[in-house]
Order: C-alpha cells, then structure tokens, then sequence
C-alpha cells in the first residue's frame, strides 16, 4: 500500500537491522485517515472471505482492527489479553508466545465466550515478523473450534521468517508493507 510505505519512509525509523520504529502514526500516535485506508484496503482483499469476527491482541493492532471491522460492516473485534485480569475468569483459551520486539515471553488470553466455534476469524496486527503473536491467535481460534480465514498485517518483514511460514501452511497472509531490509537506518520495501 503506497501511503502506508509513504507514511514510513517519512515517518518510520529503521533501528539496527530489524526494528522499524513507527510510533508517530500506527503504533503510539495514530494517523487515523491512514488507518481508515488500510481498513477499507484489508476488507476489499478479505471480503469474499466473510470473515464474521476480528481477532488482535492488545494493544498496538486494536486500531487497525477497529478500521477493518468497520470497513467489513461493523462485524466484532476481539483483542488477546497479554496480562491476566481479575475480570478475565472462567473457561479461557491461552497460547504462550514469545515477543520478538520485548524480547521476553507472555500469555495470550481470551475468554472462551468471545470466539463462537461458528466464527470465520480474520487476524489484524501491526507488525509480522517471526510470527509468534500470529500463531498464538491461530491456537486461540483453533482452541475455540473456529475457522481462521486469513491473517492481514500493516508491516512484514519479509527477512524473518513468520510471512513465510505461515503462507507455507496455506494460511491467506496481506501485508500492505513488506520491509525487504533495514540498512544503514533506511527502511528497504519488497518490490511488486
């Protein structure tokens, strides 16, 4: 997606070889007109797919969720809980995972009651990079006996592996960037 690779090239900031920095629109202040965008562009490639729910974890891909969840008609939005919570009880579905940016392990939780075994689920995160948090929600969804329909993210490394490895399991995997490399502090998109 031109103006998301755009709003990086001006905005982002590549930090040694695999952090992209892109907290002045998508991940601490919001560009909201740019996440409205990437919404609308997620639901054209997914609407066929009649994903009936949306799944995220807390906190940076809430928004990009909630854009894409209004693009396909206002459907739910569920996020993981990375933390427990005293009003987080009863049957739960958890999957531990390990976070590439933090570096340390944690727990996704979501209670059971929020993922129908009915549901056509569609995953929206921020980044894609090894792909943990995106597995962590596939065992969530599989946990609940639901259907995961696709995974679509704003930004993919496309030099770690999780892109990779989850096309390689036929799951149907957007990113509307792909990062190729970070060089010398410039951030290097995949062509085509």
């Amino acid at each position: 997606m031109k103006a998301l690779e755009e709003a990086i090239r001006r905005q982002g900031e590549g930090i040694g070889t695999e952090i992209v920095k892109v907290d002045r629109f998508l991940n601490h202040r919001l560009d909201t007109a740019l996440l409205v965008a990437m919404g609308r562009e997620i639901a054209a490639v997914f609407l066929s797919d009649q994903p009936s729910l949306i799944l995220t974890v807390e906190a940076s891909g809430i928004a990009l969720a909630l854009t894409t969840a209004q693009a396909l008609g206002n459907i739910p939005v569920v996020f993981a809980k990375k933390h427990a919570s005293s009003t987080l009880n009863g049957e739960m579905y958890s999957a531990t995972i390990r976070s590439f940016t933090k570096g340390n392990s944690y727990d996704m939780r979501c209670a059971a009651h929020c993922i129908d075994k009915k549901d056509r689920v569609l995953i929206v995160d921020d980044f894609l990079a090894n792909g943990e948090a995106a597995l962590g929600m596939l065992s969530l969804i599989r946990q609940a006996g639901a259907l995961c329909v696709g995974i679509a993210v704003a930004i993919e490394k496309a030099f770690q592996k999780g892109g990779r490895a989850l096309r390689a399991q036929g799951i149907k995997t957007l990113s509307l960037a792909a990062i190729r490399e970070i060089r010398d502090g410039e951030i290097l998109f995949q062509e085509g």
